[in-house]
């Protein structure tokens, strides 16, 4: 143990891609002494794989892993996040979620499909489910830790120190996240994943617009300018009987849009516009781009030019990674020299610890999260209007 330096014990809960993930993304926390204590799955073949690999103890019982931590990271799909947390926070601990915070996953119907479901009730059972997180965590010495790695990427957080130092106005948000697609066949079914690119991707630009606003609200007059009003627009793309499937798209969606574009009029009648798809060659374009009063400013998460590398074959690079779902690493390539720097994973884990340790405000916490899944929500029921205007509920009054 390093002095000084308060020692917080971790729980993990799940053992696949996104335990090994957070685990190591914990490796890089330097303010607080982290502890990891152990993991639980309800998979025992991948717990022990995953507790013999990281060297940590496998828990049989997540009750028990609970009793031994101070936070724990629900590595869980996020039809299992309300369970799982509201047990966290009836102990007292604080929780980290990662994204989406939580939805609507057909209520285990044994027919369910995302394409039939009426959206009003979608949107209803989701705004239930944040409900009884923030009950919970209202009533608990714990916290609710949103990780949204957007919110604590390097140019997000400048530019709200920007925002913040000139007192802007945000007059028009634009942001994207895209790319070919997920390899995952959970992203795929709505009741595994809670919708399409709207909810797996869109969460994460429509995340930073909303937190964007918060702060020039809490700037301006201490309170958040929230989401109002949203306007929005799926497809499925790759699911029409005319695609030309080359294979240089995932299309192994069974009930989930590949496309989404979403119009967000705030309380002060400012705006956001949202794209997120499945349909985009050459990697991952993360952005988002900021019209205010005073300035402009474009955040560049993938890709950015910090490293340009021309590679004229591709079996030079075969041991080599490039950046996310490049495709192909033969020419030029805008390689990440520290993807997860760049997309804040590192800072959003330093800043939770920091957090739980010291008592230091959450820049992405519940409230936040809160705002975003009632606009994704409302956001599918304007879908399934064709895009006319549908008011967003607020579930923090």
């Amino acid at each position: 143990m390093e002095p000084g330096k308060k020692v917080v014990r971790a729980g993990i809960v799940g053992s696949g891609f996104a335990a090994r993930f957070h685990f190591d993304a914990v490796q890089r926390v330097y303010g607080v002494q982290v502890e990891v204590v152990g993991a639980y799955s309800r998979n025992p073949e991948n717990l022990k794989k995953f507790s013999e690999e990281k060297g940590v103890k496998a828990f049989k019982a997540l009750q028990d892993l609970i009793e031994a931590s101070d936070v724990l990271h629900l590595c869980t799909p996020p039809v299992t996040h309300e369970p799982l947390a509201i047990q966290v926070l009836k102990e007292d601990k604080d929780v980290i979620i990662e994204k989406p915070l939580t939805g609507y996953f057909g209520d285990e119907e044994e027919d369910f499909s995302g394409d039939e479901f009426p959206r009003e009730k979608g949107l209803k059972q989701a705004l239930q489910s944040v409900k009884n997180m923030l009950h919970a965590e209202k009533s608990s010495k714990g916290s609710i830790m949103y990780a949204e790695n957007w919110i604590y990427a390097p140019a997000i957080q400048k530019e709200r120190e920007v925002i913040e130092k000139t007192k802007s106005q945000i007059l028009w948000i634009q942001a994207q996240q895209s790319h070919s697609g997920s390899h995952s066949l959970d992203y795929g079914r709505w009741e595994r994943s809670g919708g399409g690119s709207l909810m797996g991707k869109g969460c994460h630009p429509l995340s930073a617009a909303i937190y964007l606003k918060h702060v020039e609200g809490r700037m301006r007059n201490g309170t958040p300018i929230r989401p109002k009003t949203v306007t929005c627009r799926v497809h499925a793309i790759t699911r029409m009987p005319n695609y030309q499937n080359e294979e240089y798209l995932k299309d192994s969606y069974t009930d989930v849009e590949d496309y989404a574009l979403t119009h967000v009029v705030f309380e002060d009648g400012t705006v956001a516009d949202i794209v997120a798809s499945e349909l985009l060659h050459g990697g991952v374009k993360n952005y988002l781009e900021v019209h205010a009063s005073n300035h402009r400013t474009v955040c560049n998460l993938t890709p950015n030019n910090a490293m340009q590398t021309y590679n004229p074959s591709e079996e030079n690079f075969n041991d080599i990674y490039v950046v996310e779902k490049a495709g192909t690493k033969q020419g030029w390539s805008n390689i990440s020299p520290d993807e997860s720097w760049f997309n804040g994973y590192q800072h959003e884990m330093e800043a939770f610890y920091r957090s739980s340790a010291y008592g230091e405000a959450l820049e992405s916490n519940s409230e936040l999260a809160a705002d975003v899944i009632a606009t994704i929500y409302a956001a599918y029921l304007s879908a399934e209007r064709k895009g006319s205007e549908v008011e967003i509920p607020s579930v923090l009054s």
